[in-house]
């Protein structure tokens, strides 16, 4: 049977993230989006019922694109002060809160304002809302898409920019990469033979539909390291999971990457925005799965994500050839119907690059009978996955 990814076509960072700028209002600038987001699931095949996966876009698509925005209004802001090469500043953080879905079938507005602005340090904020109307969906144009009302924020963020600085004082530590931790696992077979980072990372909804769809999920291409054997008598703090990644296709960053950068189309901070995207993919799912929820998830959806980089945007750049990057993950506290997923970015060459720290809501299935009734659902298409959608 034919799978996702054999044949559907997988969208670039270039084009995925896309953007159109829109007139001014007052310090605000204003972006919108030209492309639907990704909904996780929209792409299965399954050779039974389908389940019913949530509507609500993929929540790391407005979270790297209002990163994107923020960029590109800070590059503005620089070139309008006169500032020069070394005197631009590189991502440092990007903390957001999810506070309404995602729609696939209307662009994401964004308005970014400057918030402070220093020599070596500014931050600005970024708020992402959905016209009242529909729209045609994918390509988004001003012309086909009805700007004059918004619907409440979607997504809110606070983006942090810094000088990047030399390593001069001499002082780097990091725990050992998981090249070295896991090299039994890692070394067992070649990184592109793992299989494809699921649809949709739920235990019932894999078992369903097998372990081998790529799907049409954009920009990266990631494939899940087997850490069962690993992971095995654990108890949920101490396990890991391990995702490999690398691009779909080349994200230009020399020599025009000032003028990159000011597009939104590359440069070396947009590879910072990629790793963001690629941080919030199945985090949540992969959480209810070691806690027991995958095969009786109710709901699973984010509410704050935090990205900090911990190098300059330059070390962060993914290169053709250069070999796969590791995202490792694990689950350090659940209670409240909520969790905590944690995740390192590394290197191929075994840098620790970003962290990532998110909470979201975990909640299964209520009474009894609720493994059961989760088991039904999902064989019978009826599992509730609505990560993205925070229903506040």
């Amino acid at each position: 049977m034919a799978r996702p990814g054999d044949g559907v076509p997988r969208l670039s960072f270039q084009e995925q993230f896309e953007l159109i700028r829109l007139p001014p209002d007052g310090a605000a600038r204003k972006y919108m989006s030209t492309r639907s987001a990704y909904v996780p699931g929209s792409d299965l095949i399954a050779d039974k019922e389908m389940p019913t996966a949530h509507k609500a876009a993929f929540g790391g698509h407005v979270y790297g694109q209002a990163a994107l925005v923020a960029l590109r209004a800070q590059r503005e802001a620089e070139t309008a002060a006169g500032k020069k090469s070394l005197e631009r500043q590189d991502i440092h953080t990007i903390n957001g809160f999810f506070t309404r879905p995602g729609l696939p079938n209307r662009p994401f507005i964004y308005s970014a304002t400057p918030l402070t602005s220093s020599r070596t340090f500014s931050t600005l904020s970024v708020t992402a809302a959905h016209p009242a109307s529909s729209s045609v969906p994918d390509h988004f144009t001003p012309s086909t898409t009805s700007l004059g009302s918004l619907e409440p924020p979607a997504f809110t963020a606070m983006v942090s920019f810094k000088l990047p600085e030399p390593d001069s004082a001499g002082v780097s530590i990091q725990e050992p990469p998981p090249q070295t931790r896991f090299k039994s696992v890692l070394s067992s077979k070649p990184e592109a033979e793992w299989p494809p980072a699921p649809p949709i990372d739920l235990d019932g909804v894999v078992a369903l539909v097998g372990d081998d769809q790529a799907g049409a999920f954009p920009i990266v291409e990631m494939r899940k390291v087997d850490m069962s054997l690993w992971n095995e008598g654990k108890p949920v703090h101490e396990r890991r999971e391990l995702i490999v990644y690398r691009l779909l296709k080349p994200l230009p960053v020399e020599p025009e990457a000032e003028e990159l950068e000011a597009q939104g189309s590359g440069g070396p901070n947009a590879h910072v925005v990629v790793h963001a995207f690629v941080a919030d993919r199945n985090g949540l799912l992969m959480a209810a799965n070691h806690l027991g929820l995958g095969w009786s998830l109710g709901r699973a959806a984010s509410l704050s994500y935090s990205f900090v980089m911990h190098v300059n945007a330059s070390e962060a750049v993914m290169t053709e050839g250069q070999g796969w990057w590791v995202q490792e993950v694990w689950f350090p506290r659940a209670g409240r119907g909520r969790g905590i997923v944690e995740s390192k970015i590394w290197s191929p060459e075994g840098v620790h690059v970003a962290t990532e720290y998110q909470d979201g809501l975990i909640q299964g299935w209520k009474g009894a009978d609720a493994a059961a009734k989760g088991h039904d659902a999902i064989w019978k298409g009826g599992v509730g996955i609505r990560e993205g959608d925070s229903k506040l």
